[in-house]
């Protein structure tokens, strides 16, 4: 995957950042990182062993549902 930028949504509006790929290790073969162009977050996500995707770390605090956002930018990326 490429590193494209994206926008994911708080709680005072939208918040802009670059996604990449990351290696974690091989427990989570498959990582997502959002960094925000301010350096303010910065989430890591990765698939489970049940193929869906959860928070391994980031800033805090963060929102749940940026886990769910953020997966389903990653997979309109890819396609």
């Amino acid at each position: 995957m490429e590193a494209f930028e994206t926008t994911l949504t708080g709680s005072d509006g939208t918040i802009d950042g670059l996604v990449t790929e990351v290696n974690l290790n091989h427990n989570y073969p498959e990582a997502i990182q959002f960094i925000s162009l301010d350096d303010s977050l910065h989430l890591v996500i990765a698939k489970n062993i049940h193929g869906g995707w959860m928070r391994v770390s980031g800033t805090e605090p963060y929102f749940a549902a940026w886990v769910d956002e953020l997966a389903e930018k990653v997979a309109k990326n890819k396609n």
